[in-house]
């Protein structure tokens, strides 16, 4: 079975000015669908056609790069987009606690995300994760991804230079201002935590 292309939760303008319609279609018609195309070559014929992508990833971990990296990179992208909104929405009163908890407010929680952002090296992702009923931020490098880890993501941000070259060139910073400053979906985040386990790409 074959994975599809997920579509996009929004128009492509839809959040505009952060991220442009241009770098959407580029990232998401580009980049996003070649790693779900080499994902679907490499598993085509083997014993992983009929896993679901969650699985896919963690067998692949450490025993065929290749496909793990494809994989890995397919579900952090369809994750990434429903991280965020065309308007941002408001966090749950359980996850608005739990913000509060570990960072002070959310305020103080988007100003970190900014902060490990900005300042992780080269390529990757951040992500606002939880795991035994706390609230961490995570990091991973390239193309890792949390979708087999022990934590529960809740959102990500894609920290990669095509998530924001077309829009700010290599300011980083002002890719993050805009993203993490008015475009994340709290709705989203706290449907993940309220399922309690990571968030599987559609079939």
């Amino acid at each position: 079975m074959a994975f599809k292309l997920i579509d996009l939760p929004y128009a492509d303008t839809a959040l505009q000015p952060a991220i442009s319609a241009n770098t959407l279609s580029f990232h998401h018609g580009k980049h996003h669908n070649a790693y779900v195309t080499k994902m679907n070559d490499a598993i085509e014929g083997t014993d992983h056609a009929d896993k679901p992508m969650e699985a896919i990833v963690a067998a692949a971990r450490g025993s065929n790069q290749g496909l793990f990296n494809n994989a890995a990179q397919s579900w952090n992208h369809a994750f990434y987009w429903h991280s965020m909104a065309a308007e941002e929405t408001a966090p749950s009163a359980e996850l608005k606690a739990k913000i509060e908890e570990a960072f002070g407010s959310v305020d103080e929680l988007k100003k970190q995300l900014k902060d490990r952002g900005a300042g992780h090296f080269a390529s990757g992702w951040v992500w606002l994760a939880e795991k035994n009923g706390k609230l961490s931020i995570e990091e991973t490098h390239d193309g890792d991804t949390l979708a087999d880890s022990d934590f529960n993501p809740l959102l990500t941000i894609d920290v990669w230079e095509h998530a924001y070259y077309l829009d700010h060139q290599n300011a980083r910073p002002a890719y993050l201002d805009a993203v993490v400053g008015s475009k994340i979906n709290w709705a989203f985040a706290s449907e993940n935590l309220a399922r309690g386990t990571t968030w599987t790409y559609p079939q």
